[in-house]
């Protein structure tokens, strides 16, 4: 059983729906440092996946930092160093983009946007 919930949906890039998953649990605090993560083979089986996305997903997260592979452990969750404020906030440049980008070819205003992220926020766990 995988330590992180996922449900896949149709029409949207399985590697990014699991990438999303992940990062979502570390945030949420289901996967913590130190915390086994799934093998490549696990991974896969699992989800029903081509062992090739797995394998693209494991290689994102070690990129990103997200995880931490060492030989005859495996891959485990990394402690982060989140640097500076603005070196955090950077981080969700893209993601902020393509959040006010689909916000505007749905017609959201501004307030509408705070709200939905701020209920996003919370359920989260954020204060």
């Amino acid at each position: 059983m995988l330590p992180f919930s996922i449900e896949l949906k149709s029409g949207l890039p399985v590697a990014e729906q699991i990438l999303f998953a992940v990062k979502k649990a570390v945030v949420a605090g289901q996967l913590r440092p130190g915390d086994k993560f799934p093998s490549v083979r696990v991974l896969s089986q699992e989800l029903r996946v081509n062992p090739n996305t797995a394998h693209k997903v494991i290689a994102a997260l070690v990129n990103e930092g997200v995880l931490v592979t060492t030989p005859a452990v495996g891959s485990i969750i990394a402690e982060r160093a989140l640097g500076g404020r603005k070196e955090r906030a950077e981080l969700l440049g893209a993601e902020l983009e393509r959040l006010v980008v689909e916000a505007k070819k749905l017609g959201l205003a501004l307030d509408e946007v705070e709200a939905g992220l701020a209920a996003h926020w919370k359920k989260l766990g954020g204060k």
